[in-house]
Formats: structure tokens, sequence, C-alpha cells
């Protein structure tokens, strides 16, 4: 009970930001000298610091508690199909480290030797404290990557190891530590839920536009998986393009964008080392930001004929400027949908970022240890 007190106290200010014990105690119902122990405990394990007292006009000043950026320190592991990336995040998802690597296509043994080769050169630029404070490693990745093989214009045989190999298990043979493994679109969800701003919707729709867009949904403010661990495959909706229905991978992916730019004579290699630097053809990056708008458009509406959304969240490896083009259009476009029936949500820009993948992994340690699920911090809120 304890323990799980303590996860919760971790989680509302995580969410709520620093706040004095008795606020702590009116949210959570457990009683005053409870709270003092639990934050006293937290205090004494690094995880939590004093802020500024707060004098009020009466009584004794309030003093605010907030999480310890170097209370806990965490690995996530991005495989992409163009490139790896690896993130070490301190207690607030700040990152601390990055190390990344351009591929044509992810294998499993350049995965494992990038991981391992990466943590130690992270791991020795911390000091021995923050060293001792490791948590453990995420991996965000898409499942069943044998299956795109023919996406990326490859034979199947040169992805097809990853059939016959457990990459979370064998990291964490080599590691020592633990290691946990999410699809790559949900990770980048939960990034959202995990380090986004406080004030998000409690229902939502997300997309995340990588090399393949993917996306998840978060009911009562949790991440929604399914069984499979795969629900909110948004690539796959069926969404109309022209005359034909489509898949929305197929229209609103960063592929489509790297084919249009490569069939125009032009090189594509400016999308992948960084989010920010992109050299496009503006007729080119525009006529793309149109027709995957109204993907996005035809396919929230789809979703929320199911669920009622209050909002769906665009993010992904794309520049500030671009995800701004996209959330206004697909906006704009949504409006020209016949909404008889349905109460269209908002479309917001994500807040976690390009980096959302890589935020997501780290987080899946981060939430193992530390975090209670989000429907029991709406209990007490």
């Amino acid at each position: 009970m304890r323990a799980h007190n303590e996860r919760l106290v971790l989680s509302i200010l995580r969410r709520q930001g620093p706040m004095a014990k008795a606020n702590i105690a009116r949210l959570t119902g457990l009683s005053a000298q409870t709270v003092s122990v639990i934050m006293r405990s937290l205090e004494e394990d690094g995880l939590l610091s004093k802020g500024e007292p707060v004098r009020g006009k009466v009584g004794q000043p309030s003093v605010p508690m907030h999480l310890a950026p170097d209370g806990a320190f965490f690995f996530g592991l991005k495989v992409g199909r163009r490139s790896l990336v690896l993130v070490l995040t301190d207690f607030l998802g700040q990152v601390q480290g990055r190390l990344q690597r351009l591929h044509a296509y992810p294998t499993p043994d350049a995965t494992i030797d990038f991981t391992l080769k990466g943590i130690a050169e992270l791991t020795a630029d911390l000091p021995p404290r923050s060293r001792a404070r490791i948590a453990g490693l995420g991996i965000a990745m898409p499942f069943q990557l044998w299956d795109w093989a023919k996406a990326l214009g490859l034979s199947p045989e040169a992805m097809s190891a990853w059939k016959d190999r457990d990459t979370r298990a064998e990291l964490a043979e080599h590691l020592k530590m633990p290691v946990y493994l999410q699809n790559d679109a949900s990770a980048a969800c939960g990034a959202e839920l995990v380090f986004g701003t406080s004030d998000r919707p409690q229902d939502f729709l997300y997309f995340y536009i990588g090399y393949f867009i993917g996306g998840g949904v978060v009911l009562n403010g949790s991440l929604f998986t399914g069984r499979s661990g795969n629900a909110g495959a948004l690539g796959s909706m069926p969404v109309p393009d022209g005359q034909d229905v489509v898949q929305l991978i197929d229209i609103a992916s960063l592929s489509v964008l790297e084919r249009l730019v490569s069939q125009a004579g032009d090189s594509a290699d400016s999308l992948w080392p960084s989010a920010d630097g992109w050299e496009i053809d503006a007729t080119i990056l525009q006529g793309w930001i149109d027709r995957t708008a109204a993907g996005l458009a035809a396919a929230v509406v789809a979703a929320c004929t199911l669920i009622d959304f209050e909002a769906a969240l665009i993010d992904g490896w794309i520049p500030a400027s671009v995800r701004a083009a996209l959330v206004a259009r697909t906006a704009e476009h949504l409006q020209a949908h016949n909404l008889a029936g349905i109460q269209p949500p908002h479309i917001l820009a994500g807040t976690a970022g390009p980096e959302a993948r890589a935020l997501g992994a780290a987080s899946l340690p981060l939430s193992e240890r530390f975090l209670v699920d989000q429907n029991a911090i709406l209990k007490q809120t």
C-alpha cells in the first residue's frame, strides 16, 4: 500500500507540477501525517526536492515539493525504418544524451550493437551517483518488422532475421537491467501522456507521422493498446483518396514524401538526420501536406463515429512549421465532411515533438517503476 501511495504522489506531481503537502493530502484523500511520511521518504530517496517557501497572509509558509531531475535516469531506444535513436533522459524526461545512426533498413545485429555501445558511451558521461539511478531501457519499434520489407523496397530475406530474434530479451541479458518493449507509435503516444502538457484531453486520437504513419488511442487518460498491443493502428485506417479507397499509411507517411522528392529528381536525404533541417521543394511539400491532411481528416471522422474523442493530436518527425500547417489544414478538411451525428474533435498539435518515439520508449521503465495508472489519478482529481 505504501509503495502504491508513493507512486500516486509521484504521478500527481508529474501531472500537476510542484505542490505543497496539504494539497497532495487533499487530492489523494490520505492523511496529512501519511503524506508527510511519504514525502519525507521520497525526498530521502532523492526523488523529490523542496521548492522555495510560498508565504500566505496567515500561518506558516507552504513549501512546494517537486520531482528531482536527477532522481532517476532512463534509456529509450527507437528502432525506425531509416534510423536508430538512443536517448538518456532524467526523471523529468529531459534528454541528457542522444545518439543516432542512419541506415537503409534495420537489422537485429546492428540494433543490438548500436544499443550496447551507445549505452556504454552515454553512461560513461554520468557521475557515479547518477549511474546507480539508471532504472531501465525501453524499446519503441514497429511490430512484425519483417512485414515491411516490400514497403522498403527490399527482398523478404533482408528483414527475415527479425522473425527469429527477441531483441528485448537479448538486450536484457547483456545489460542486466529491466528492458521493456512497445509498438513505436503507441510509445510516441505514451510520451504525450507522461511528458506532455497537463491540460491535454482525457480522450484523444494520436497520430505520429514517421516513415510510416502510426498512432494511438487514449481513453480516460490512459493509453489503450488492446489485446495484442496494436490497438490504434491508425495507419491501416481505410480513407478515400480521389476515387479510390486506400490505407492512411499510403498517403500520410514520410515514405510518400520521400518518394515524391526522389521522383522529382531531388535528394530526400535531408528528411532523416534531423526533423528541422528539411530542404524540400515547397510545391512538393505543400501538395503532400494537403493530401496528408485530407487523409487525417477522413480518419478522424471515421474514428469519431465509434468513440466521442475530444481531440485529435498530430505529431511526427516533422518541422514545427509543417506540423502547424498539417493541424490547420486537417481542421479545414474536417469541416468539409458531413459531420451530422458526431461532435467533431479539436485538431491539436502534439507536444512531445519529433523525439516522441524515443521519449516514449524511455517512459516505459519510468512508468513501470514510478507511476500508477492514469485512471488512479483521475479518481483523485
